[in-house]
């Protein structure tokens, strides 16, 4: 039981931690554009990375196979994805995209291929990364 409740703090707290950032009005790099947009898309990309391995912790750690949990992982983590996205179109400088849901997305499917990759296509009996 402290796994299960462990698992959803450390889900808990990282939704938070994406919600703190995109709730910031102005998070510039003081990079050129270029690399501030690279670096910007790819920390989505990581974020939602982590998002989606947490998520996968936490559904495993209820006693989903690994397949069903990925599929739940990665339904969840979009819809958070859009949630952040809708959240930044109320913030001051800020805009929600759908670009940028679909690069959270990216993230998302690197840990659900990974998995897929690692384990095999019969992820009944596997660990996560």
């Amino acid at each position: 039981m402290k796994k299960i409740f462990l698992n959803w703090v450390l889900v808990i707290f990282w939704m938070a931690v994406i919600y703190y950032f995109s709730h910031q009005p102005n998070l510039g790099s003081g990079l050129e554009p270029l690399w501030d947009l690279i670096f910007r898309k790819i920390a989505h990309v990581a974020e939602y990375f982590v998002l989606a391995y947490l998520l996968f912790r936490a559904f495993q750690s209820h006693g989903f196979k690994p397949s069903k949990a990925l599929i739940f992982t990665a339904i969840l983590a979009i819809m958070y994805a859009g949630f952040d996205e809708w959240h930044q179109s109320f913030i001051s400088m800020r805009e929600g995209k759908i670009l940028d849901v679909l690069v959270d997305s990216v993230g998302i499917f690197i840990f659900v291929i990974l998995n897929f990759n690692i384990y095999g296509k019969n992820l009944s009996n596997s660990q996560p990364l």
